[in-house]
């Protein structure tokens, strides 16, 4: 009787709704800005969207935009670590102690577009050649088109830009517009509109779809088409918070990582891009400078001078530089 019991107890168990569906695993997704932003849109929905579309109760991705978690940019790859979030979108110039070699995709005069800055990035890190990131997995290695300098006051030369402050994303760049006469500060870019407003500096440099998504175009309608460097950008999990997951979990976040995230990236914030440049173009108030055959003489000696000194640095750096050429290469041939 009493076997007899116990077996009808284990049937209802497993018969029993409540039993047999488990509550996913909620992992919490750190977002300093809006979730309608196109750094949102590009690099962050397409990989929350897949995970909660496929994960069928396994794992939830609960997003915190808007810095509900912490808005400091330079505590993102931080908070990801202590636990406070599980992913960060993380823009790594801010703190380049922590990821001493992201310079190589940062140098000026190396990739022609984001895409090409992109897909090396994705491929350095699959490689593990970048320092910086063992504690982390790397959802999305991304990177900016080469950015563009817009400024508040007048301008129709690299001539006039000299002695101007100008917004960087980080020292690599920095030393690139240092080089061309500017004074550069590596600024958050949502701090950007703030610094112009009070006259701290004069423009920023940034790709043009972040001109408009944080309000920069309000205020600085001249724009340089001196191509810079490009700026890394990346989504990161904590590391040990990846492994401690199912193995069906952790392969549906890899399926969509890596090349999958830089090709969405690449098709978004690639289309924005080119949307807002024309838009800029097609504004009367707006004036857009093409720089001249002297200009891009002189800028290029810039860039040659700043990639000089990343390789001087160290063989690694040298070693760096010889793979992001190798990878330009392979993605030049291919097209």
């Amino acid at each position: 009787m009493l076997q007899t019991l116990a077996r009808l107890a284990v049937t209802a168990v497993i018969l029993s709704p409540c039993a047999a569906i488990a509550d996913p695993i909620k992992l919490k997704f750190a977002f300093f800005t809006s979730d309608r932003s196109m750094v949102y849109l590009s690099s962050v929905k397409p990989f929350v969207d897949a995970i909660n579309a496929q994960a069928k109760g396994l794992i939830e991705v609960e997003l915190f935009p808007s810095g509900a978690l912490g808005k400091d940019q330079l505590r993102q790859a931080q908070m990801v670590l202590d636990g406070a979030a599980d992913f960060a979108y993380v823009v790594p110039g801010m703190t380049p102690e922590r990821f001493p070699d992201n310079g190589v995709v940062e140098l000026p005069g190396l990739y022609r577009d984001l895409r090409e800055a992109t897909l090396t990035f994705t491929r350095l890190v699959a490689a593990n050649r970048l320092k910086g990131y063992g504690d982390y997995f790397i959802v999305g290695a991304l990177a900016s088109a080469p950015e563009i300098i817009h400024t508040r006051p007048p301008i129709a030369s690299l001539a006039d830009l000299k002695g101007m402050k100008i917004r960087v994303n980080n020292l690599i760049e920095a030393g690139t517009i240092e080089r061309l006469g500017m004074i550069p500060a590596v600024i958050p870019v949502n701090q950007v509109v703030e610094e112009i407003s009070s006259g701290k500096i004069d423009g920023a440099a940034v790709p043009e779809a972040m001109l408009i998504e944080f309000g920069i175009g309000r205020i600085a309608t001249y724009h340089y088409l001196a191509k810079l460097g490009s700026a890394p950008l990346v989504v990161l999990m904590n590391r040990k918070k990846f492994e401690s997951l199912p193995e069906p979990a952790r392969a549906l976040i890899r399926k969509y990582s890596g090349e999958w995230a830089a090709e969405r990236f690449i098709e978004i914030y690639g289309a924005a891009n080119s949307k807002v440049l024309e838009q800029l173009k097609s504004e009367p108030k707006r004036k857009v400078i093409v720089p001249s055959a002297s200009d891009l003489e002189k800028i290029k000696v810039a860039d040659q001078a700043v990639i000089d000194e990343f390789v001087a640095k160290s063989p690694h750096n040298a070693r760096l530089l010889q793979f992001a050429k190798e990878e330009v290469a392979k993605l030049r041939s291919s097209e």
